[in-house]
């Protein structure tokens, strides 16, 4: 028996899989933990997550995939065999067809490496498909209308920014500036300003908890690491100030690039996108202030998709109730 279509988001944070019939059925990081010496794996995804930073020298929590494509090749396919394993043991999913979402412009060669890992998964036929492409359609954007839609994908490695038309992309840019450099943007600052050494957990709590882009946000947290100058844990407090302050840099690269793509755009799609606004998905997009930022910048209407980190998952789902279209196109 062939198994079920199952869709993709093979994110560098996260991983998600829509089994087609049946929704999204799992979304775990994107982590494996090993004992390197015998390279035995440990734990993948959540459990192997609340590892990072915090194990001892023998075992390393590796995160595979970096700025949105395969680093490790070997760790990658021993994920994506268990997690697929996972959402239903061998039976149910014995040779599916997947289809599975990578970053606009990445190279052949990157491309490769995508599908083979899927395929030494498992997979009968794999299918690739543009992020920021699978992000519109999840987000319930009409992309195959003769009319522009543009949308910014921000994930943990990467940014898409894209404008799309009759089903396929017109102009697009793709830049490894998201949410891990923001998390490494924040503790450079607090390592710069405090002498103070932060965790990449640590990081990624401020940013949520009272990071912001734009003024209006002012909170702040008591964070906890390591003083440079003692060697001795402190405790020190930081304010949204300081965060819009530290992410000002790779924030302005995302909005440089969503220029170019503007500008880049033929007029009559450009109208278009002033009538529609620009569509933000990803876990990035739920970064505080980020469209009222963009839309200042753009001087275009900015609006958050409903569920900006399940916005590519949910495409890929879409996808698969019409893979055919998919496949006579490919």
């Amino acid at each position: 028996m062939f198994g079920k279509d199952i869709g993709i988001d093979l994110g560098t944070a996260n991983v998600l899989i829509h089994v087609k019939g049946k929704g999204v059925v799992l979304d775990e990081p994107s982590v494996v933990a090993i004992e390197s010496d015998v390279k035995r794996v440990l734990a993948v995804g959540e459990e192997a997550h609340r590892m990072v930073g915090r194990t001892p020298g023998n075992i390393v929590a590796i995160r595979p995939l970096k700025d949105g494509v395969i680093a490790d090749f070997e760790i990658t396919e021993l994920m994506l065999k268990h997690f697929i394993q996972k959402i239903g043991g061998k039976g149910l999913f014995s040779h599916p067809r997947i289809l599975i979402c990578a970053p606009a412009n990445i190279t052949s060669v990157e491309q490769k490496a995508i599908r083979e890992a899927a395929e030494r998964s498992g997979a009968r036929e794999v299918f690739l498909e543009e992020e920021p492409k699978a992000a519109a359609i999840g987000a319930g954007m009409d992309i195959f209308q003769p009319s522009g839609n543009m949308v910014v994908d921000i994930g943990g490695g990467t940014t898409d920014v894209a404008v799309l038309s009759m089903g396929d992309v017109v102009t697009s840019s793709s830049i490894k500036m998201a949410g891990d450099k923001f998390d490494t943007a924040i503790s450079k600052y607090i390592k710069n300003k405090y002498k103070l050494l932060i965790g990449e957990r640590t990081s990624e709590d401020i940013k949520i908890k009272i990071g912001t882009v734009f003024n209006g946000r002012r909170e702040s947290m008591d964070i906890r690491g390591r003083d440079m100058v003692s060697g001795l844990p402190i405790t020190v407090t930081i304010y949204s100030e300081e965060i819009r302050e530290a992410l000002m840099e790779p924030v302005s690269a995302i909005v440089a690039s969503a220029k170019s793509v503007l500008e880049k755009t033929p007029p009559e799609l450009s109208a278009d996108i002033i009538d529609r606004g620009v569509i933000l998905t990803g876990g990035g997009a739920m970064l505080h202030g980020l469209d009222e930022l963009l839309a200042e910048e753009l001087k275009v209407p900015v609006l958050i998709a409903e569920d900006p980190m399940h916005c590519v998952v949910k495409g890929t789902g879409i996808m698969l109730d019409n893979l055919d279209k998919v496949t006579r196109r490919k």
